[in-house]
Order: structure tokens, then C-alpha cells, then sequence
């Protein structure tokens, strides 16, 4: 009887669903000054075919010239925010001035397309951004991992200067403006895909640690277990 029972149980066992393990840790791509023509759209068929969504700073003046890609980028899901529309430095801009930048380039967004992030030039955040940032209901976004990839034309430096560095709840500076960024982005993904990291935009990332993002705070990573917790 006993022996009867055993068999059951590992009979039961043996048909029990198997679940794939889920990630366990996240990153979010973060690519500024786009978009970019060639570099912009060779970026967006790689990222298809991983099935990975990442977060778009766009310029202004550049979503004037590549109003298709913009739309693109859109559409294939992935996240867009504000990256001023010039590019020109806001360190020494009025409050006016910045506010304008913020609107033109909103004028051309996608339709339905409402950023909730703002990543000011350079990254340098002054009272007057933050103050604009606030009253626009904008969340200031900076990075963890930064490896100055405008300054290389090196691919490996730039795979390497991330991996290296990179951890649960980092996000990831580049840029889509060179074939050395994009290949090193593309790279970048392979490997830490192998390693069970999950690639998600800065908004997903932002709820799975359960963070309520605030209007002209700064964001540099979400780790694990220090978000501010939804309520």
C-alpha cells in the first residue's frame, strides 16, 4: 500500500507544470541625443530582435529632422523622454527658456505619447531645472553606469566600461549616434541576457521596485531594495 501511495506521489510530481525562473534582476538602456538616422534605426532592429525595450531622451531638433523614427520608436513600444531641444547647455537658462525647449519638442511628440521623464544636457541639474521639471510634472533622470561612449570609438572599451559596472536596478548612459554605441548596446544586451538580466524600460523599472516617481526629483538607479514604496 505504502509503495502504491510513493508511486502516486511521484507520478503526481512528475506531471506538475514547470515555471521558468523568473529574472531577478533588472536594468534599463538609456540612449540620449537621438534620434539619429542610420545608427538610430540599425539600434532599433537590434533591440527587436532581443526583445528589449529601452528609454529614448530625444532632442527637438533632431525629431524634426527624423519625425519617422521618432514615430517608430513609439510604436515598437519603447520609452521617450526630454532631452531639451537644441542641446545646448541649461546651466545658465532662464526658467522661461528651458520651459520653451521642453514645449517645442513636446509639440513634436507622438500622439498619445506623454514622457514622464526629463534628462537635461550633460546631466547637470540646476534649481531653475528642477523648479521647470516640478511644474511640468517631470521626473529628472540621470544614470548609474556612464561609459562615455561619445568619447570612444571602441566598441569593447564600451562593453566593458558596463559590464564591469553594471548591477541590479543600474541605468545605463549611451548614445545612438555612432556605429561603436550601437554595437557595444547590442553586445551589452547578449551578455547580461545570458546572465538572467531582464532589460526593461526606466518606467518598468521604476514599478517593479515600487517607486512612485516625483515631479523635479533625480533618478539614478532603482535598486532592489531601497524604493520608495507606492501607496
Amino acid at each position: 500500500m505504502r509503495r502504491m501511495a510513493a508511486f502516486f506521489l511521484i507520478l503526481s510530481l512528475l506531471v506538475l507544470p514547470v515555471r521558468a525562473a523568473e529574472p531577478k534582476q533588472y536594468v534599463a538602456l538609456t540612449f540620449d541625443d537621438g534620434p539619429s538616422g542610420k545608427y538610430t534605426r540599425t539600434l532599433l532592429d537590434g533591440l527587436a530582435l532581443r526583445g528589449v525595450h529601452a528609454t529614448f531622451l530625444l532632442c527637438g531638433y533632431r525629431m524634426e529632422q527624423y519625425p519617422e523614427i521618432t514615430q517608430r520608436i513609439f510604436d515598437e513600444g519603447h520609452e521617450i523622454g526630454f532631452h531639451g531641444f537644441s542641446h545646448d547647455s541649461m546651466r545658465e537658462m532662464s526658467r522661461r527658456k528651458i520651459g520653451q525647449e521642453l514645449m517645442d519638442s513636446q509639440a513634436l511628440l507622438p500622439e498619445d505619447c506623454d514622457p514622464v521623464f526629463f534628462r537635461p544636457p550633460g546631466g547637470f541639474v540646476t534649481d531653475g531645472i528642477r523648479q521647470v521639471a516640478e511644474v511640468r510634472g517631470l521626473s529628472i533622470l540621470s544614470w548609474s553606469v556612464d561609459p562615455r561612449d561619445w568619447a570612444t570609438d571602441s566598441t569593447a572599451e564600451i562593453e566593458k566600461a558596463v559590464l564591469k559596472n553594471v548591477k541590479d536596478g543600474d541605468i545605463i548612459l549611451l548614445h545612438d549616434m555612432t556605429t561603436s554605441s550601437v554595437q557595444a548596446a547590442l553586445d551589452i544586451v547578449d551578455v547580461l541576457q545570458q546572465q538572467d538580466f531582464r532589460f526593461v524600460t526606466v518606467s518598468e523599472l521604476a514599478r517593479l521596485r515600487r517607486t512612485r516617481l516625483k515631479p523635479g526629483q533625480i533618478y539614478t538607479r532603482f535598486p532592489p531594495d531601497t524604493g520608495e514604496q507606492m501607496k
